[in-house]
């Protein structure tokens, strides 16, 4: 068996040693400076972003909704230029890593079609703005609260407290209804009287009552009712009204209740669907002596 030659493998060790200690003598500072430069710019870009976030929400001239996609792409773009300058503080050239780059993000686009989908479906949708921060929108499969409009995809909340995560292709390739855009809404109510009321004195009950209502209001068009149709059973009278958007749902719930106790506090009855039943029986058949009776 061979014994190792301990003087050998000690002038080794002193070798790999002093060129170890020459490379961190030339690499360790650019180590060391990527590092901090890489810490400092994460840090920037955190900060920048809150900032961003921060004017937005101050600045009422700006929609909110840009807000949070602006905010995204700054933070991205200030990280790429550090990551690209703590590559040249190693001593990579980065013209190449440029151009590779460059590749890199062609193949990957073409591989993330849906993700870039959602990007472009965002920016869509800040530049139409179908919708801003704080509507209420639904889209047949999807409804809540507007609360941020991101770059991939859009935080609702809806009414039952329900945290929504939609991507924007979603939004965007569906008929949107926005129930917050407009300043004022239409309340439409029916109230079913019966046949033997008088159809003129109920609907002078509804316009009183809906004149009298402070949130009922007299634009675009004044309070009105009519009769709408003559049902199964009962009469429908039809009240419809403006209300500012904010006071839609106490208009709506005030004048329905409101309603019904005015038309019964009149001597209006509200009739439930019915339905009467004739029952037309057979003639008794003739006893030709077979019944109970027979001798």
């Amino acid at each position: 068996m061979d014994v190792p030659n301990v003087e050998q493998l000690g002038n080794e060790i002193s070798v790999f040693v002093t060129q170890l200690t020459a490379w961190a003598a030339v690499a360790l500072p650019s180590l060391i400076g990527a590092v901090l430069l890489l810490i400092a710019g994460w840090w920037f870009a955190g900060r920048a972003e809150r900032g961003i976030r921060r004017l937005f929400a101050v600045q009422s001239r700006i929609d909110p909704t840009l807000g949070g996609v602006v905010a995204t792409l700054v933070r991205y773009a200030i990280l790429v230029l550090v990551i690209v300058a703590v590559l040249g503080q190693l001593g990579i050239q980065t013209t190449s890593i440029i151009a590779a780059l460059g590749a890199a993000g062609l193949a990957i686009g073409l591989a993330m079609q849906g993700t870039l989908s959602n990007i472009a479906a965002g920016m869509m949708l800040l530049w139409l703005r179908p919708f801003r921060v704080g509507d209420y929108i639904d889209t047949g499969t999807v409804a809540g609260t507007v609360k941020d409009v991101g770059l991939f995809a859009s935080e609702l909340h809806s009414w039952d407290g329900v945290y929504l995560f939609v991507p924007n292709s979603e939004l965007w390739n569906k008929r949107i209804i926005n129930y917050s855009r407009l300043p004022t809404r239409l309340v439409d109510l029916k109230f079913g009287v019966a046949y033997e009321d008088d159809p003129q004195e109920g609907q002078k009950i509804l316009l009183d009552l809906a004149n009298g209502n402070p949130m009922v209001l007299k634009l675009p068009s004044e309070p009105i009712t009519f009769v709408d149709e003559l049902g199964d059973s009962a009469v429908v009278l039809r009240l419809r009204c403006w209300a500012a958007n904010a006071d839609y749902w106490t208009v709506r719930r005030a004048l329905t209740e409101q309603g019904k106790a005015a038309l019964e506090g009149a001597g209006f009855t509200i009739p439930f669907p019915q339905r009467q039943l004739h029952y037309v029986g057979k003639p008794d058949a003739p006893d030709h002596g077979h019944g109970k009776n027979a001798a």
